[in-house]
């Protein structure tokens, strides 16, 4: 196994549901993963089963021993250039991940500047709360990342210059990581919609949602 497999099993742990070696390995770098490209939004794509359940509870619980969430009043994290050991390391997982598929999931030119992302974002969401439609700060680059842990969500897209009610659902569930880049990125605001009760509607079913963290991760533009 290589230096890097070797790495990010140590950050991210083996599966506990009995795979073999090889097969961990192969989860590990995002072998087994696929890739879902969104046909209404170019450069938008979803991978559903980035992480696993046991590397999504690792994960999960390095964020928490940050002891950023100690205080109900805080509910985001943001870090510049010097990431945490873990963003780092996911960040290498996500590069891997692309690397493992025969897709263009990012432009070449993305993928393969260093570092692929400096700044990292971490929101905790009770059930409820949302973001309000957005597109993200021109102050980073092209190319921006986003896992979700813990309770599935619907994130709505809508172009910034829309025709009324024109819009695309994706259902994030736990594990998963979106891809925006180009169009998606700059062309597309992205939101999830507060609900007061908790619940949103998915394919007419309601999700009962509980916590959830998501991580964002952008690449600052140079000075």
């Amino acid at each position: 196994m290589s230096d890097e497999a070797e790495n990010l099993r140590a950050a991210f742990g083996d599966s506990s549901d009995g795979e073999d070696g090889s097969e961990q390995e192969a989860l590990a770098i995002g072998e087994s993963t696929v890739w879902e490209r969104v046909e209404e939004i170019n450069g938008l794509w979803l991978c559903r089963n980035f992480l696993s359940i046991a590397h999504q509870s690792d994960l999960l619980s390095a964020i928490l021993n940050e002891g950023w969430f100690v205080e109900e009043s805080i509910n985001q994290a943001m870090r510049f250039g010097d990431l945490p050991s873990w963003a780092t390391e996911l960040s290498d997982l996500i590069r891997q991940t692309i690397e493992s598929v025969d897709l263009t999931v990012l432009p070449a030119d993305l993928l393969w500047r260093e570092p692929l992302f400096d700044q990292l974002i971490v929101n905790l969401y009770q059930p409820g709360e949302g973001i309000c439609a957005h597109v993200d700060l021109l102050r980073f680059e092209d190319g921006i990342a986003i896992v979700s842990l813990e309770s599935p969500c619907v994130m709505r897209f809508s172009p910034t210059e829309k025709e009324e009610d024109e819009y695309v659902d994706i259902l994030l569930s736990p594990g998963s990581l979106i891809l925006m880049s180009g169009e998606a990125r700059y062309r597309w605001k992205h939101e999830i919609n507060r609900k007061q009760n908790g619940f949103q509607v998915w394919e007419g079913e309601e999700i009962d949602q509980k916590r959830r963290i998501s991580i964002t991760l952008r690449k600052l533009c140079q000075a």
